[in-house]
């Protein structure tokens, strides 16, 4: 049976396998219905595909959109609200937790705000805000100087946390930018929401790897001790073995 903080690491990934990534498939589905019906009616020649493709596209695109953020501000809740060095940090600086929590509560009622507002002032403010927020809950250090959320600094490159920052930004700006797209004569905002969204797609590949090999590296509660002691005797530049501490009825005899 898992302990209780080891289902909750499994809320993030559960969420994103469950419903994030089968979004990402129908979004980019629905992306190319839509360009080969555009595409077809610009030829002047009579199309298949449904009229109802580009609306369905952007509707579903917001709710991925919004869904990738919202995973990333959870994955951030939970090292931030129940790490063991995040609760000694906040212990011993009660305003620091005041103002995390503070800014927590700030991103998820920003991100609900540029769901839905319309005039571009309020998209831009809440976008700011919303970009902020994640920025500053991600760079939260404790007491010793070290990231609370897991960062992986020394390859940070193939690290699942810049990965997903990249991709919560780019969602961020989609959901600033797509009501322009469609005032937009130059064509301009459809050719840069292509280009970003392109991009995002190689990120949320890049994340579904590097998510998965970050969830083999997070040990289960009863196994922390015991890993914790491996990167003490440096076992992963030297062969070591770590045994567990002897029963109390052992050590009496």
């Amino acid at each position: 049976m898992l302990a209780t903080d080891d289902l909750l690491w499994l809320i993030h990934p559960a969420i994103a396998i469950t419903f994030v990534f089968p979004l990402i498939g129908i979004v980019i589905y629905k992306s190319l219905q839509t360009r080969q019906r555009r595409l077809e009616v610009a030829a002047g020649a009579k199309s298949k595909v449904p009229p109802s493709a580009g609306a369905e596209h952007v509707q579903i695109g917001r709710w991925l959109s919004s869904s990738v953020v919202g995973i990333t501000l959870l994955g951030m809740a939970h090292p931030l609200f129940t790490k063991k060095t995040a609760q000694e940090t906040w212990a011993a600086n009660s305003g620091q937790f005041i103002f995390v929590l503070l800014i927590f509560v700030l991103s998820v009622a920003s991100l609900v705000f540029l769901h839905r507002a319309k005039p571009k002032i309020w998209r831009a403010v809440f976008a700011t805000l919303t970009g902020m927020g994640i920025f500053i809950l991600g760079w939260q250090n404790d007491l010793q100087g070290k990231p609370i959320v897991w960062r992986r600094d020394f390859e940070w490159q193939v690290s699942h946390f810049y990965f997903g920052i990249a991709a919560a930004m780019l969602m961020i700006f989609s959901l600033a930018t797509i009501q322009d797209i469609y005032k937009d004569r130059m064509n301009r905002w459809r050719n840069a929401h292509i280009i970003l969204n392109s991009i995002a797609t190689l990120l949320f590949i890049s994340i579904a790897i590097t998510g998965t090999r970050d969830l083999l590296e997070v040990p289960l509660t009863w196994q922390n001790k015991y890993i914790e002691q491996l990167y003490i005797n440096q076992c992963q530049t030297q062969p070591c073995e770590i045994k567990p501490a002897p029963a109390p009825a052992e050590q009496s005899k």
